[in-house]
C-alpha cells in the first residue's frame, strides 16, 4: 500500500521509511527532512563511512525518491534540515563547518591556505524553499558554528577568513552595506560584532577576519543575528506555564493549532482588561530579533526572572499592574517555529512567505491548512476575541533603526487611527530612545495598502490601531554600540517598553469623538520616511 521508499545507512544498519500515496510532494519532503535529520541526530555515523545524499524529481509528481550512498570516506559534515543534498569528503581541514543545529544555516564550498598562513573559506547561504506566491527563493539569514581543533599534523591558521560568496544573490543584498556579522564562542549568549566585516559590490562576496591563533582548541558561532533556538523557546513557555499556576496573575497557555511540521502554535493570554491587544512575533524566522523582544514582554507582564535559576513570584511593577487591569493580551511569541528550525529567512517549512498570507489575492488562496496553517489558526482566534490594538514584530535588513509601519494605505485610515498612531508612536519613544518617530518604510498611499500583508488585514478586518514594529539587524543609529549594536538584550529591552504606549493610548482606542483635539502637540502624527 506504500509508494516510497527510503533507505538509511547508520550504525551498519539498513533504516527503510515508508510514505503512503497521499502525501503531497511538499508535505513528503517536509516529512523526508525531518525524519532524516532526527536519524541523523539519534544515530552515532560508522567510522570511515562518507554518506552522499541526493534527490531526483520525476517527471510526475507521484513518484519521488531520496537515498543515500555509503562511500568509503572520512565523515565530516552532518545534515543539515533545509538542504536537499550533502556530501563528506576526505578532504582535511582545518576548521570544522558546521550547521547542523537548530536554526543553523549555512554551506561549505572549499578553502585555500596563502602562502603567509591566511586561511581563506568559501561559504554560501542555504536558500528557502521556493514561494510560490512571490516566484522566489528567499536566502539572507545565515548562523554556522566553526571549530578550530588541536591538532599536530595540520598548520595552525594565523588569520582566517570567511567569505560567503553568494551574499550578492540575497533577497536584501542592498542591505550588507554597513552590516557587521555577529560572533559568540557560545550559543546562548555573548554576542558582539565583528567591525571588519565588509561587503564587495562587484564580487557579490560577505566577509570577515578573525585571528586563528586565538580560536585553536575552540568554536566560534557566527550569524547574521544571535539565534532563538527552539529549546530556548521551549523553556520560554514553560516560565509561561509555571506563572500560570500563580493565582496573582492571570494566565492562559494554549496552542491555537499546529505547523506543518506538527509543532504547537502556542498563545499565551494574560490580563483582564476589557480592551483586546493582539501582538505576534516572528513571522520571517530568520528575524530573530522579534522573538528575543518576545520575550522581554513575557517577562515583564509575568513577573519572570531573567536568571532561570531564581524563582519567579510574579512581581511586577506599577504600570504592567496597570496594563493587566485595562488589557487582555493574547501574544503568539513564535509565529514560524519550522522556519526558525531549518534556519529560513522569511518562510514556514513549504516555502509560503506568512506576513502575505493574510488575504487571499487573485489566483491564490490565503490562509489554507496546507500552506499557512499558523496564519489560519492565528486569524481564526483573532476573529472569536476581536482586536483593539495589533502589533506585529519583525526586524528590517536595511534601515538602521527601530520603527513603526503604520496603516496609512488602507481604506479606514482617517483623523482616528492617525492620531492613535501618532501617539503611540511618540510615547513609545518617550519611554524608551531606542524607538523613533521619524525613519519608517514610506507610507502607502490612500487605498494602496495590500491587504495581503498583515497589519494591513487586521487593521481592515477590525478596524483598530495595527502596526508593523521593525528591529534592525545592523546598530541602531539612534544610540550606535558598535560593539553591540542593536543585540538579543536590547530587543528584549525595547519588548518590555511595549506597555508603556499601550497603556498610553488605551483610553482613545474605541473613543468616537474627536479625541484628537485634546491630545498635546507631542503626540501628534509624523509621516515618516526612509530617507536619514
Amino acid at each position: 500500500p506504500f509508494s516510497y521508499l527510503k533507505w538509511y545507512a547508520v550504525n551498519q544498519c539498513l533504516i527503510t521509511e515508508a510514505f503512503p500515496p497521499s502525501l503531497s510532494s511538499n508535505r513528503l519532503e517536509q516529512h523526508s527532512l525531518a525524519t532524516r535529520s532526527r536519524a541523523f541526530q539519534t544515530s552515532a555515523f560508522r567510522p570511515n563511512i562518507s554518506y552522499s545524499f541526493s534527490s531526483k524529481a520525476a517527471a510526475s509528481q507521484t513518484e519521488s525518491h531520496l537515498f543515500a550512498q555509503p562511500k568509503i570516506k572520512s565523515p565530516h559534515k552532518l545534515i543539515n534540515q533545509n538542504s536537499h543534498s550533502f556530501s563528506m569528503s576526505t578532504e582535511k581541514r582545518i576548521v570544522s563547518i558546521s550547521d547542523s543545529y537548530d536554526g543553523g544555516n549555512i554551506e561549505y564550498i572549499g578553502s585555500e591556505t596563502k602562502d603567509d598562513g591566511c586561511l581563506f573559506i568559501k561559504l554560501k547561504i542555504r536558500p528557502d524553499p521556493f514561494t510560490e506566491l512571490e516566484q522566489k527563493s528567499h536566502l539572507q539569514y545565515f548562523s554556522f558554528r566553526a571549530l578550530v581543533p588541536l591538532s599536530s599534523t595540520l598548520p595552525s591558521p594565523r588569520k582566517i577568513t570567511y567569505q560567503i560568496i553568494n551574499a550578492g544573490q540575497a533577497s536584501y543584498a542592498v542591505a550588507w552595506p554597513g552590516s557587521t556579522v555577529f560572533t559568540s564562542n557560545n550559543i546562548n549568549g555573548g554576542w558582539k560584532r565583528l567591525q571588519n566585516t565588509c561587503y564587495d559590490s562587484d564580487t557579490g562576496i560577505l566577509h570577515w577576519t578573525v585571528d586563528g591563533t586565538t580560536l585553536i582548541g575552540g568554536n566560534n558561532y557566527y550569524a547574521y543575528f544571535p539565534p532563538y533556538t527552539y529549546e530556548r523557546h521551549l523553556n520560554l513557555i514553560s516560565k509561561c506555564c509555571s506563572a500560570a499556576h500563580n493565582d496573582s496573575i492571570r494566565c492562559q497557555v494554549k496552542s491555537l493549532g499546529q505547523t506543518l511540521d506538527g509543532k504547537d502554535m502556542e498563545c499565551i493570554t494574560i490580563g483582564s482588561g476589557k480592551s483586546i491587544a493582539w501582538i505576534i512575533h516572528r513571522q520571517h524566522p530568520g528575524e530573530t530579533m522579534a522573538e528575543f523582544f518576545a520575550e522581554g514582554l513575557l517577562t515583564r507582564l509575568l513577573g519572570l526572572s531573567y536568571n532561570g535559576d531564581e524563582l519567579n513570584d510574579g512581581s511586577v511593577d506599577g504600570l504592567t499592574k496597570k496594563a493587566l487591569e485595562m488589557y487582555t493580551f493574547h501574544i503568539v511569541p513564535n509565529m514560524c517555529p519550522d522556519g526558525g528550525v531549518r534556519g529560513h529567512l522569511r518562510t514556514n517549512a513549504c516555502g509560503a512567505n506568512l506576513n502575505r498570507e493574510w488575504a487571499s489575492s487573485e489566483g491564490y488562496e490565503a490562509p489554507t491548512l496546507e500552506r499557512s496553517p499558523e496564519v489560519y489558526h492565528t486569524l481564526k482566534a483573532m476573529d472569536k476575541t476581536g482586536v483593539d490594538v495589533f502589533v506585529d514584530v519583525h526586524g528590517d535588513e536595511a534601515l538602521p533603526f527601530n520603527f513603526i509601519a503604520g496603516s496609512e494605505g488602507c481604506p479606514n485610515w482617517g483623523k482616528r487611527l492617525e492620531s492613535l498612531q501618532g501617539a503611540f508612536v511618540a510615547s513609545y519613544a518617550r519611554a524608551n530612545s531606542d524607538m523613533q518617530t521619524k525613519v519608517s518604510y514610506e507610507p502607502d498611499e490612500p487605498n494602496q495598502g495590500k491587504l495581503t500583508i498583515c497589519s494591513n488585514q487586521v487593521s481592515v478586518r477590525f478596524d483598530c490601531l495595527s502596526v508593523t514594529l521593525e528591529q534592525p539587524f545592523k546598530d541602531c543609529k539612534s544610540n550606535p554600540d558598535p560593539d553591540r549594536g542593536w543585540n538579543d538584550r536590547r530587543a528584549m529591552l525595547l519588548g518590555a517598553s511595549l506597555l508603556d504606549p499601550l497603556v498610553y493610548v488605551q483610553p482613545f482606542l474605541r473613543d468616537q469623538g474627536s479625541f484628537w483635539e485634546s491630545m498635546q502637540d507631542m503626540d501628534a502624527y509624523i509621516r515618516p520616511t526612509e530617507k536619514y
